[in-house]
């Protein structure tokens, strides 16, 4: 039988599309008016679906996994 790729990462990772991506975020990327609101919070972090779309924007890396996993979605950090 032939091992292929993608179905190996199909079985580590299951569903390709249930996958997030975790990244840090530096405020001076944000929009004035976000900056304004997380002012003083932790680092920040924004998960992103495959399509490259922001999902959500959050104070920490524990806290983006956890909601991503909350939202049955498998969460990778991305460099």
């Amino acid at each position: 039988m032939k091992n292929d790729v993608s179905n190996t990462a199909d079985t580590r990772f299951g569903d390709n599309s249930k996958l997030v991506y975790v990244k840090p975020i530096a405020l001076d990327e944000l929009p004035d008016e976000v900056r304004e609101k997380v002012n003083g919070q932790g680092p920040l972090f924004a998960v992103h679906n495959d399509a490259g779309q922001q999902l959500a924007l959050v104070a920490g890396r524990r806290l983006a996994f956890e909601l991503a996993r909350e939202n049955d979605l498998q969460p990778v950090t991305v460099h």
